[in-house]
């Protein structure tokens, strides 16, 4: 099977409704009208599906996710955001020029028109009024040229990791700034999950931490041989956990019946209680704050990256704090090359199925979701 380029400039964009993101649908969206000034046209030439991006979903508008590329329909509809690889195709920014390559934040989409704002030698942002009140980082593209840390080959692992591979290792961070709120070890849920894995990873290049793995029974075997973990239990095992052990809990699932086992059979001894992603969406509110705050342990605490990596980049300086965080992500991706394959879909409206398989949890941990918007299969 090849994949044939799509040439000319028919644009669509994959959507799902807020209120349901099993339903989604495939429209068109109009690039053709004329650009007004500091315009850009990118035509998306690659872009990664993971759970994360299921999260931005359930997050929606309470994070203000659904912001990021509003749809025509918004009281409905809603696109979620992905780490991709773009091409500037048009541009009414004397700065940006036809032809350059940007890595950034971006819609399911074949295309996408910024505002090109803030423009350096290393990148640009979009300064969309829509935008207004988000966090900087998510608006910023890289300029592919400009980027030392550039592999050409290294392109499809780079989106299916960098964004969350930036967040774990910020976790990571964070917790030693911290000093571990005196714990002394890690219980990482929905273990399988690349983010998962990225913190595992990194708290073992650490090595002043153990890390505890905990899964579904089905991915046990997975989780277990990517050596990332010190030991790897499933949930049914969560009352079997030493709780005499003073524990940070890194919360991928979010699912509320996980949080409450984990805090209840701990209690005192959960030092710290963080929460990043919501692989368990069937079992999430997230509105439970009045829930939560009856739990034995420590209060659980949404992690914002952003935070973390502003005060590294003030203690550092921002330089530093990339070249570090860009140097931890090259090993990172290989060692992934040889955890994880890829996959790539070609087309938006090849994307249902693989999507639905994400939202359910029902996609193989083992495999990284690649997706061509602008090409399909022969």
């Amino acid at each position: 099977m090849t994949a044939i380029v799509i040439t000319q400039h028919h644009a669509q964009v994959f959507e799902v409704g807020k209120d349901d993101l099993h339903t989604t649908r495939v429209i068109d969206i109009d690039i053709s009208k004329p650009m007004a000034h500091n315009e850009v046209l990118l035509r998306v030439d690659k872009f990664a599906l993971t759970a994360n991006n299921i999260s931005y979903g359930i997050a929606g508008d309470t994070l203000g996710y659904w912001r990021f590329f509003p749809s025509n329909d918004p009281q409905h509809w809603g696109r979620l955001p992905v780490m991709g690889y773009a091409e500037v195709i048009k541009s009414k920014n004397d700065q940006i020029l036809v032809g350059e390559r940007v890595w950034g934040f971006m819609p399911m989409a074949t295309h996408l028109i910024i505002v090109a704002g803030n423009v350096t030698q290393h990148g640009f942002s979009d300064v969309n009024p829509c935008r207004e009140g988000l966090s900087p980082i998510y608006n910023y593209f890289d300029r592919v040229g400009a980027n030392p840390f550039y592999r050409e080959q290294n392109e499809d692992y780079d989106i299916l990791l960098r964004g969350l591979f930036t967040t774990s290792w910020l976790v990571d961070d964070f917790m030693f700034d911290n000093h571990y709120f005196d714990a002394k070890q890690y219980l990482i849920t929905s273990a399988s999950s690349k983010t998962s894995i990225a913190l595992a990873y990194c708290i073992k290049q650490r090595g002043d931490r153990p890390a505890i793995g905990i899964t579904s029974e089905v991915n046990k075997a997975f989780v277990e041989s990517l050596g990332c973990y010190d030991k790897v239990i499933s949930y049914q095992q969560i009352c079997e956990l030493d709780s005499a052990i003073p524990s940070i809990l890194v919360d991928m699932a979010g699912g509320k019946t996980t949080l409450a086992s984990i805090h209840h059979h701990l209690g005192s001894r959960l030092t710290y209680s963080c929460r990043i992603g919501a692989t368990h969406h069937n079992d999430i509110d997230i509105t439970q704050a009045g829930v939560e705050s009856h739990l034995p342990g420590a209060s659980p605490t949404f992690f914002f990256a952003p935070t973390q990596l502003k005060k590294r980049s003030k203690d550092w300086g921002t330089t530093e704090t990339m070249k570090q965080m860009n140097i931890a992500l090259l090993r990172y991706i290989d060692f992934c090359k040889s955890n994880i394959k890829t996959k790539h879909i070609h087309g938006l409206n090849q994307v249902n199925d693989d999507f639905q398989a994400v939202l359910t949890g029902c996609a193989d941990a083992s495999v990284g979701l690649i997706v061509n918007p602008n090409s399909v299969s022969n």
